[in-house]
C-alpha cells in the first residue's frame, strides 16, 4: 500500500540501501517515501477500508439441525450487517518486491435478525420465534502482501497474499430460550466466523484490483499548459528498502502535442540524506535537467520573446531621453516613441549547486523607433543576464522567483552610429530591475505541477539544494476522507 503514496506523487529517488539492483535507466524527478510516509499511506488505506466495510451486508445463513427431544430445528440469520470496526494496531513493512500490511487486535460489531421454527411428534403444530442478535468479534487479524512492478511505464499491483483470522466471537441474542441460545451458538458460530473472514478478504481483494485499475489509468504526462507537458512515465523499480519505498519517473518536459514516450538512459543517481533529520513523509528530488528541458521546450515553441512598449518611466521610450547619450538617434528620429523587442538567443541555462540556483539568460534586444507608426530597427544589443533563482512551493506546484545578479551588454549592430555600452549601463540596470525581472517572476510564480495525485496536498514543505538537484522534503495531507476507494 506504499502504492498509495507512490500514486500521490508518482516520482522517486535512489537509495543505496535498497534491496533490488538499480536499473541503468534513471528518472530526473525522484521521491523517497519515508517510514512516516508509509505509515500515513497505511493509515489512509485502513481508514478507507473501514469506511467501505462499515454497513456491509453479509450473506444470509440458513441451517437445519436435529436437537434431542426437540427434533429438527430450522434456523436462519438474515440482514447480517457490519456496523462498527476498530483497528487499534497495524503495521506496514516493505519487502523485496512489495509491501506487507498487517492489522491486529481488531474488533468487529455486527447486527442481524434471527428466526427458527420446529415441530415435534409431541406437538404437531409448528413452533417459531424470531428476534435480533449482536455479534462481537475480538482479536481479528488481517494481513496482505502486494507486489508492485513497473509495467510499460505504469505501476502494476498484484495481490500476493491476503488473509483474515478471528480469535474470539461472542453472540448475544435478544429473546429466545436458553436451550435455543446454546444450540444457536453451536450451530452458527463457525458460519458467522467464515462469512466475516471471507467477506473482508474478498473486499480487500476487490479494493486492490480497483487500486491497480486506477494506477493503469494515470496519465503518462501532465499538461503544464498548451506548450509543455511533464513526462511522468515510470522508468524504474519501484525499489524497496527496510523502511522506505522508491519509484523513478522520467520527469522531463516535452511538447504538449508530443505523445511519444521519451526515455533517457545511463544517468547515475545518488541518494541524498537531506530529509532524514526532518521527519517528512516524502523526499522529492528534481534534477536540474528537468528545468533545462522545460527551458528548451518553451524556447523551441518560440515563446521566449517580448515586445516592450510600456515601462514605469515611459519617457525612456522616447528618443528625446537619448538626445545627449546617442545624439544621432535623436537627430535622425526627433521626439519619436520607441519599443524594445527582446528575444532570447538560446534557452536559459539553470545550474543547481549546494549554494544557489544559477540562471544564465542570453538575449538580443532590438531597439525599434516608431517612425510615423512604423517600427524601424535602429540597433541590436546583446544582453547576457546572470540571476539567482529562489524556489518555493505553491499548493502542489513548484514555483519561485529570480533576482538579478549581473549583466553584460554588447552592441551587435547600429544604424545610428556606434555608442559605448557604458553610456546606457545605468538605464539598462533600471530596465532589468523594474521591467524585465518582474515580468519573469510573474511567470515563475505560477510554477509547474509536481506529480502529486489528486486529493493530496503537500504540507510544511522544506526546499534544499544539492549538486544538480532541488530536493523538497514535505508531508502530505488528504483533502478527502474517501481518498482511494470511493467504493469497493
Amino acid at each position: 500500500m506504499g502504492a498509495i503514496l507512490i500514486l500521490l506523487v508518482l516520482s522517486i529517488f535512489t537509495s543505496s540501501g535498497f534491496s533490488q539492483l538499480q536499473s541503468s535507466e534513471t528518472g530526473y524527478i525522484s521521491v523517497v517515501i519515508s517510514e512516516k510516509g508509509l505509515i500515513f499511506a497505511k493509515d489512509l488505506l485502513i481508514e478507507n477500508a473501514i469506511q467501505t466495510l462499515t454497513a456491509l451486508t453479509l450473506p444470509d445463513i440458513h441451517q437445519s439441525k436435529k436437537i434431542p427431544l426437540i427434533g429438527s430445528v430450522s434456523a436462519s440469520l438474515t440482514n447480517i450487517t457490519v456496523y462498527h470496526i476498530d483497528v487499534p494496531c497495524s503495521t506496514i513493512q516493505p519487502g523485496e518486491s512489495g509491501i506487507a500490511i498487517a492489522a491486529s487486535r481488531a474488533t468487529v460489531d455486527l447486527s442481524m435478525n434471527w428466526e427458527y421454527s420446529y415441530s415435534t411428534w409431541l406437538i404437531p403444530i409448528p413452533i417459531s420465534d424470531k428476534g435480533t442478535a449482536s455479534v462481537k468479534v475480538k482479536g481479528m487479524e488481517v494481513g496482505l502482501t502486494v507486489n508492485i512492478q513497473n509495467q510499460n511505464g505504469t505501476l502494476k499491483l498484484n495481490l500476493v497474499q491476503c488473509g483474515c483470522y478471528m480469535e474470539d466471537i461472542t453472540i448475544t441474542l435478544d429473546g429466545g430460550a436458553s436451550w435455543f441460545y446454546q444450540g444457536f451458538v453451536n450451530a452458527f458460530e463457525g458460519q458467522i466466523r467464515s462469512i466475516v473472514e471471507t467477506a473482508i478478504t474478498k473486499k480487500i481483494t476487490e479494493g486492490i484490483v480497483k487500486l491497480d485499475s486506477l494506477l493503469q489509468t494515470l496519465p503518462k504526462k501532465i499538461n503544464v499548459d498548451k506548450v509543455a507537458s511533464l513526462n511522468v512515465t515510470v522508468v524504474n523499480g519501484p525499489l524497496f528498502g527496510n523502511s522506505s519505498v522508491e519509484v523513478d519517473i522520467n520527469g522531463l518536459f516535452i511538447p504538449s502535442y508530443d505523445d511519444a514516450v521519451i526515455r533517457y538512459l545511463n544517468r547515475n543517481s545518488q541518494l541524498s540524506d537531506f530529509c532524514d533529520g526532518k521527519l517528512k513523509m516524502l523526499e522529492i528530488s528534481l534534477d536540474e535537467d528537468v528545468f533545462n528541458s522545460g527551458s528548451k521546450a518553451y524556447f523551441k515553441a518560440g515563446l521566449m520573446h517580448w515586445l516592450v512598449d510600456k515601462v514605469p518611466d515611459q519617457s525612456l521610450l522616447n528618443t528625446a531621453s537619448w538626445k545627449y547619450l546617442i545624439p544621432k538617434l535623436y537627430k535622425q528620429y526627433p521626439n519619436d516613441d520607441m519599443e524594445l523587442n527582446l528575444t532570447l538567443s538560446s534557452p536559459p541555462v539553470i545550474k543547481v549547486t549546494t549554494k544557489n540556483i544559477g540562471v544564465t539568460i542570453r538575449s538580443d534586444m532590438i531597439v525599434n523607433v516608431l517612425d510615423f507608426g512604423v517600427a524601424v530597427p535602429v540597433a541590436c544589443i546583446s544582453v547576457d543576464i546572470s540571476a539567482t533563482g529562489v524556489p518555493e512551493i505553491s499548493g502542489n506546484n513548484l514555483a519561485g522567483s529570480a533576482q538579478l545578479d549581473d549583466f553584460t551588454l554588447k552592441l551587435k549592430w547600429s544604424t545610428v552610429g556606434n555608442f559605448h555600452m557604458s553610456l546606457i549601463q545605468g538605464v539598462m540596470c533600471v530596465f532589468l530591475d523594474t521591467v524585465f525581472m518582474p515580468y519573469v517572476n510573474l511567470h515563475l510564480r505560477k510554477g509547474f505541477p509536481l506529480p502529486i495525485i489528486h486529493k493530496l496536498t503537500l504540507e510544511n514543505a522544506v526546499i534544499v539544494t544539492s549538486t544538480s538537484k532541488i530536493i523538497i522534503c514535505s508531508d502530505v495531507v488528504s483533502n478527502s476522507s474517501k481518498f482511494m476507494f470511493p467504493s469497493f
